[in-house]
This record gives C-alpha cells, structure tokens and sequence, in this order.
C-alpha cells in the first residue's frame, strides 16, 4: 500500500506516548480497519475520476457454449 506514508506519521507520534500506546493497543483493529478503509476509498475515487471512454474502450469476453456431459467420439 503505497498511500500509508500520510498515516504512518501519525501512527508514530501515537506510539511515541504512553496514553497514545495504549490507545493504539485498545483499538489496533478499529486503526487498521480505518486505515483499509481510507485505502478503499481513494481507490474508488480514483477509478471514478476515470473517464468513460477509458473503461467502455475494453472489449467483453464471448460467452463459451455449455459443455454437454458427453465426451466427444
């Protein structure tokens, strides 16, 4: 993840103190969660932000025929 060097200054100066450590303890999987969160969502901006001819351009992929069951003689 390219984008966590914003956070991870935070991060640090949180862990530098002893209320930010234990803040950081008690609430490790509500930060990385936040964090994955903010990842997803700049993410999606960034695609929206695209045109529409960019992702119209891509061609579609045939339907392939069922396979029946049988095997071919």
């Amino acid at each position: 993840m390219p984008r966590l060097n914003s956070i991870v200054p935070l991060v640090g100066s949180l862990l530098l103190s002893r209320g930010g450590r234990r803040l950081a303890g008690r609430h490790a999987g509500k930060l990385a969660l936040a964090t994955l969160a903010l990842e997803v969502w700049r993410n999606r901006r960034q695609k929206a932000g695209q045109t529409q001819h960019q992702t119209a351009s891509k061609a579609r992929p045939q339907p392939r025929s069922r396979w029946s069951g049988r095997s071919p003689r």
